[in-house]
């Protein structure tokens, strides 16, 4: 007779894995917990548009593993998954090792979607890792620096024109944050910044479309603009080379020639994910996982799934970093309540809004969808929010438990007083890195405007 296996495995090491072992050290969990993951280092994958500028270095946005589960309890295997066979509650990784689990947590999260266009994976540049973010850097540079000496006029404009193809939040990011880098960077090299070139591509004729970032379309817009990006918009990509970008516009089909092309045109659920033995009834048309209000497969309740591999019909979420976060916490306590003999409970996910990067240094927040704040405050705000919530030892697990306290949102969201409610949102929002100062700028600014409104 085999003995049971008490230990929950973890599969997948991004913003739901990662958490949800954070988490269950945090609580005391009493069983065993194995993270496996492919990576030896956790991407931030908000923050490594700023790893790319410069404006954070590697340690903050790119973390290894290891230093962030240093005295956590949990067991850190990196290696690639071969298998997950869930009738017999067993992982199977590259190395050839197997683990038994009486708990499975798939945290897969989504791989880059190509949508089947030809050369896509072989040429343009994804941005999902760090990896990606340096072979971004390399590239760039590389053209710069070739751009810099060149005298043939056609080659120098090749050289010096990108193409982020794909006009979601992460390609809108892309576009502005590299129209603000790349002239700076040419003009160091003596190069002339007025040839610097950066396109948006996007298939459908509206930025954002469909996007939980939809309201914010007109602020993106301005800011791509501001910024000289130039848009091209209904534009099906059909063709990525090594020097061009290959698309279908009202019929007819163009090229553009660009040394470097950017990807941020989607996800595709992850080949691990399509395996499994669930079936089609219980996945949605992208193939992800159908899951019970408490997070657990409805063909096998011992196996918990979140993020970006799994939805519930019942309170469909959008992938994001601040969902993760929850869903990690809801599985956390589930997995203790389990363990424990207790009640689960359902995983309550509450949106406080949503942060873009809109360039160096230049952000907007739209906090619970009521405060539109943009520019330099918008900027303090996305990136004290997100390092709030870096899971490094520096902030010894400072994952802002009052951001994800629903009673913040009841004592600030019912006052009568509009600015009163936006100032303090700020300042949970950002956590401590959001100062009194930035509080009192937006205080001032919108005294301001009354003062204005009543002239």
């Amino acid at each position: 007779m085999t003995n049971p296996v008490y230990q929950t495995v973890i599969v997948g090491g991004g913003f739901t894995g990662l958490f949800t072992a954070l988490y269950l050290s945090h609580e005391h969990y009493a069983r065993s917990v194995i993270l496996i993951e492919r990576e030896s280092r956790f991407s931030f994958k908000p923050l490594l548009y700023e790893y790319c500028t410069g404006e954070m270095d590697a340690e903050e946005v790119w973390s290894p593993y290891e230093e962030l589960l240093k005295g956590s309890g949990v067991i850190f295997v990196q290696d690639a998954v071969d298998a997950i066979d869930l009738p017999k509650r067993e992982v199977r990784v590259t190395s050839g090792t197997s683990y038994n689990y009486s708990n499975l947590v798939l945290a897969l999260g989504s791989v880059t979607g190509y949508s089947g266009v030809e050369g896509a994976k072989e040429y343009a540049l994804p941005l999902r890792t760090g990896e990606d973010a340096l072979a971004i850097d390399k590239k760039l540079h590389q053209c710069l620096q070739q751009a810099s000496k060149t005298q043939d006029p056609e080659q120098r404009r090749r050289l010096l024109t990108v193409a982020v193809i794909g006009g979601g939040p992460s390609g809108i990011e892309m576009a502005c944050t590299l129209a603000n880098l790349l002239p700076n960077w040419y003009s160091a090299l003596g190069g002339n910044l007025q040839e610097i070139r950066v396109l948006l591509l996007n298939h459908g004729k509206e930025l954002l479309k469909g996007d939980v970032n939809t309201h914010l379309r007109p602020v993106a817009l301005e800011a791509l603009q501001k910024r000289g990006v130039e848009l091209i918009l209904g534009a099906a990509a059909t063709a990525v080379r090594p020097d061009s970008v290959e698309y279908t516009r009202d019929g007819k089909s163009e090229t553009l020639s660009a040394s470097t092309v950017i990807w941020t045109a989607g996800t595709a659920a992850n080949p691990l994910i399509k395996d499994l033995p669930i079936p089609q009834e219980h996945r949605d048309k992208h193939g992800r996982l159908q899951v019970t209000p408490t997070l657990q497969l409805l063909d096998f309740p011992e196996v918990f799934a979140a993020g970006d591999c799994a939805f519930t019909k019942e309170n469909p979420q959008p992938p994001l970093a601040q969902v993760a976060y929850q869903q990690a916490a809801a599985i956390a306590f589930n997995l203790r309540a389990l363990a424990l003999g207790h009640d689960l409970k359902p995983a309550h996910v509450h949106l406080r809004g949503t942060l873009m990067k809109l360039g160096i240094e230049e952000s907007v927040a739209s906090i619970f969808d009521r405060y539109e704040i943009k520019g330099e405050i918008g900027h303090l705000i996305r990136q004290g929010t997100y390092l709030e919530m870096l899971p490094t030892p520096i902030h010894d697990f400072n994952v802002t438990k009052e951001w994800l306290n629903d009673e913040i949102i009841h004592r600030y969201i019912n006052s009568d007083d509009g600015t009163k409610t936006a100032v303090r949102a700020i300042e949970v929002v950002g956590g401590v890195v959001v100062t009194a100062l930035v509080a009192r700028k937006l205080l001032q600014m919108v005294s301001n405007d009354d003062k204005s409104h009543k002239s």
